[in-house]
């Protein structure tokens, strides 16, 4: 079972940018799809992007389509999230979750590892 931490979350202004990593160890990082998931406060994990194993392949939610950017270095074990022109509406716990298999998914319960989260608020 792969473990994984987040990082990089913060406070930026609307506009701004953030990038967020998350390590992995403990597993073979690129036989996972990874993916990032968003929750804010009151309300469902919502799917934010994922990436295939290679990294050839992503997607995307709707919301983020053209600002955010999902990448991963299988030879550092991390996968990454650059986060560009942030929305207050992007203020959430952003975690990042891997999958065995080779589809990508945007199905929450299709991810069975977790990381504790990080913190991203926008302010207006």
């Amino acid at each position: 079972q792969v473990q994984l931490v987040e990082s990089g979350g913060g406070l930026v202004q609307a506009g701004g940018s953030l990038r967020l990593s998350c390590a992995a160890s403990g597993a073979t990082f690129s036989t996972y799809i990874m993916g990032w998931f968003r929750q804010a406060p009151g309300k469902e994990r919502n799917f934010v992007a994922a990436i295939a194993r290679s990294g050839g392949s992503t997607s995307y939610a709707d919301s983020v389509k053209g600002r955010f950017t999902i990448s991963r270095d299988n030879a550092k074990n991390t996968l990454y999230l650059q986060m560009s022109s942030l929305k207050p509406e992007d203020t959430a716990v952003y975690y990042c979750a891997a999958k065995r298999g080779w589809q990508l998914t945007a199905t929450r319960t299709d991810f069975g590892s977790w990381g504790p989260g990080t913190q991203v608020t926008v302010s207006s």
